[in-house]
């Protein structure tokens, strides 16, 4: 990602790197956040959330975004089985400067399994620094 907002193009794509739904942490979240779920269902809608909220936020921290302000339209997909590598993504869909420190950014987030399908998706609002 660029050094600034004023560097972030429209329709670059940046990775948000990749992860495993990883068994053990399946089971334990069924456990604590979905009773009545199954594993064999796959991963519950939120821990695919959980999933993508953890890629984004370990691929954003050294990006200039200084805030979150939204995150909108959130679609889930499928729900991934144990084992599964998942891939995450996000393209810049439009930026609006506000004043001379800072900027909107309006991306699309998208969460992706090995085949390449769409798993969930979501739209951001964030403060990047200029």
């Amino acid at each position: 990602m660029p050094a600034s907002f004023d560097d972030i193009e429209i329709g670059q794509v940046a990775s948000l790197g990749a992860t495993v739904v990883d068994p053990e942490a399946l089971d334990a979240f069924i456990a604590a956040f979905a009773p009545g779920w199954t594993a064999e269902r796959g991963a519950p809608d939120h821990m695919v959330f959980a999933l993508w909220t953890r890629l984004d936020a370990e691929a954003a921290k050294d990006w200039p975004q200084t805030k979150r302000v939204g995150v909108d339209a959130l679609r889930w997909v499928r729900n991934p089985p144990a084992g599964e590598l998942l891939r995450g993504r996000m393209t810049i869909m439009g930026k609006d400067p506000v004043g001379d420190g800072k900027g909107i950014v309006i991306a699309q987030h998208d969460l992706l399994d090995e085949a390449g399908r769409l798993v969930f998706s979501c739209l951001t609002r964030s403060v990047y620094a200029r």
